[in-house]
């Protein structure tokens, strides 16, 4: 039973944080630059074991005793999202350099570190995905309703350092500034995506 549960935990943690979104994009953009990834993947794993062990402990009521939790969220994540957005267009406009193969960067661990906990926590997404939902599907596991929140857990930290330390091996297509465009569209979009669809 608590194999079961470790790998439903793991498999429907793994599904939920696998498409891209905003945190992912982040994550993959910093892996690239080799700017702060172990931080940053870190920082996002373990937001993310908070979240689940938020979930998984039955905290999901917490939007039902404060109404207006969930409008607050939505919109503070909206606006986020969209200024993040408009900061990757005009990176894509003015960006004319190629990936700097050493590695080096002018962006802080601060800016990084912040960044991140931004595209994290002011996401309501995120907390559907890890509060609500695993805490409701945790919940069918009574007795080991502990390891399926590990294995959601565990899930979190695969995805996530696979993801930052893994795009360096995307490095050489990056070297081109064409490419580094594109990626600054491509994250623009996602985050005016994900704002609009909260907005709506």
């Amino acid at each position: 039973m608590i194999f079961a549960a470790l790998v439903a935990g793991f498999s429907l943690g793994f599904s939920l944080i696998l498409a891209i979104g905003s945190q992912n994009a982040f994550v993959l953009r910093q892996g690239l630059r080799r700017s702060h990834v172990l931080l940053v993947c870190l920082t996002c794993a373990l937001s993310d074991a908070l979240l689940i062990a938020a979930g998984v402990s039955g905290f999901g009521y917490l939007s039902d005793k404060v109404p207006w939790l969930g409008d607050a969220m939505r919109w503070g994540g909206a606006l986020f999202l969209f200024i993040y957005g408009l900061l990757s267009f005009r990176s894509a406009l003015s960006a004319n350099d190629a990936l700097d193969p050493e590695g080096s960067t002018t962006q802080s661990w601060k800016a990084a570190f912040f960044t991140c906990l931004g595209l994290t926590w002011l996401n309501p997404h995120v907390y559907l995905d890890t509060v609500v939902l695993l805490g409701s599907v945790a919940a069918q596991y009574d007795g080991s309703r502990f390891w399926f929140g590990m294995g959601a857990m565990v899930s979190s930290f695969v995805f996530f350092f696979s993801l930052g330390f893994g795009a360096r091996y995307l490095a050489p297509f990056f070297a081109r500034p064409r490419a580094w465009q594109m990626l600054d569209i491509l994250v623009g979009l996602v985050m005016w995506a994900i704002a609009i669809k909260l907005i709506v």
